[in-house]
């Protein structure tokens, strides 16, 4: 290689490559005139070229000194590129200090926002997580908060919120603890035997609904029931003051996917979810008295035409349980509906129903005046669902108490709707 550098007080004056190559195609080895400037091509092959004398630029009154330039030459004059180093191998750096900068300030975003949420234990929610096992290893947390489309007329949640809210954190209270199998619930020892957990009893108690942007917490855990039975309770907090919003406890047993008859526990299975017992009384006590038969006669109000869509089947192929609570709330007056709320509810599930499955609901109002009225004050109602041919599906009994935006200042009896 051989470097020629052009270090002159006169401004320096280049040809690029494809210039000089077609000078050199046209006036061969002879000499050469550009603009004034007289060059002659050597036989030792290298470049010699005089500068016209010009003086150098100024910038407001500044003399502009202009850097030495380097021409790399081969052999044969011809211009090449400059020698690979390391340096010019590399990425732009300001490319590269750009991804830098980007990396920090999203870091610094995220520390930002941790430290916000550490101040706000309110919005402290996870939507991705699924909670965590406290108090050795028996009881299991989950928070949620209440989305907008989980509220009501009355923009509080609905009763079907909270039991979706019970019903996913007993789903993942198993999957955390490692018991899940392939089954909606079942353990491994389950899902070999065909059997699944169907619930037979559920008891809630509501003391205040949450309304869209709280965040609740929720604990539950697991108790014998009896020999081949198991007792699941719930208890639902305000994250923010700590107030208890809502109790609730349930009955399981165990049922046979393919024949769709109840079961008893196996030995296997019953040392596999044993040691995850929490010997504790239930967090409701039980309401022992006989919930009644509605029929046809007994009944004020009657919905038929029940049927059940495709989104309401779990993958154990029957109706969500929590879907028959809307079906039994079909059938529910309606002043009583807009003046009241639910405070509590016992309902004793006695079959199941599939998609092709056509049901009724049946109501009776128990504390009402004189048949065409009901009370302004608390409210029960009895409940029946069942399948249009007579099977009996769900026995229920509800309590009301009158809202608190209602209650004041209302005094005297609402209508009731007729059937």
């Amino acid at each position: 290689m051989v470097v020629t550098a052009v270090t002159s007080a006169f401004f320096p004056v280049t040809s690029s490559p494809e210039y000089s190559d077609s000078k050199k195609k046209k006036h061969g080895n002879g000499s050469i005139n550009i603009g004034g400037i007289t060059s002659k091509s050597s036989s030792s092959r290298s470049l010699q070229v005089k500068a016209n004398a010009q003086a150098p630029p100024k910038i407001n009154r500044t003399k502009v000194v202009t850097p030495t330039v380097e021409v790399f030459k081969n052999e044969d004059g011809v211009n090449s590129p400059p020698p690979r180093t390391f340096i010019n191998q590399l990425t732009d750096w300001r490319v590269l200090l750009t991804a830098i900068t980007t990396v920090f300030l999203a870091a610094e975003k995220q520390w930002m926002m941790l430290d916000w949420k550490l101040k706000r234990p309110d919005t402290l929610v996870d939507p991705f997580g699924i909670g965590r096992i406290v108090r050795d290893g028996l009881v299991f947390r989950q928070s949620f908060s209440i989305r907008s489309y989980e509220i009501g007329a009355d923009r509080t949640a609905s009763i079907e919120t909270v039991m979706n809210h019970l019903q996913e954190t007993a789903l993942n209270h198993v999957r955390s603890v490692g018991m899940l199998g392939d089954g909606f619930g079942s353990t491994p020892e389950m899902c070999k035997k065909n059997l699944i957990w169907v619930v037979t009893r559920m008891q809630i108690v509501v003391d205040r609904y949450p309304t869209w942007g709280d965040v609740v917490q929720v604990d539950t855990w697991v108790s014998a029931s009896g020999k081949n039975c198991t007792r699941r309770d719930w208890v639902i907090r305000d994250i923010k003051t700590g107030e208890i919003l809502a109790r609730a406890s349930s009955i399981w047993v165990m049922m046979n996917k393919l024949t769709r008859r109840l079961s008893k526990i196996p030995e296997e299975v019953r040392r596999e979810i044993e040691p995850y017992f929490m010997n504790s009384d239930p967090v409701v006590a039980e309401d022992s008295r006989k919930l009644m038969k509605l029929d046809d006669s007994s009944a004020e109000l009657v919905r038929k035409g029940l049927t059940p869509r495709r989104s309401d089947l779990d993958v154990n192929q029957h109706v969500n349980n929590v879907k028959y609570i809307g079906w039994i709330l079909e059938s529910g007056p309606l002043p009583m509906l807009e003046s009241h709320e639910l405070s509590s509810m016992t309902l004793e599930y006695r079959r199941e129903c599939g998609r092709d499955s056509v049901l009724q609901s049946l109501t009776a109002v128990s504390d009402h005046g004189d048949g065409n009225s009901v009370s302004l004050g608390e409210i029960e109602c009895q409940h029946l669902l069942r399948l249009e041919d007579g099977p009996e599906v769900v026995r229920g009994r509800t309590q009301w108490r009158p809202k608190k935006s209602e209650s004041s200042g209302n005094e005297g009896r609402i209508p009731t709707e007729s059937a």
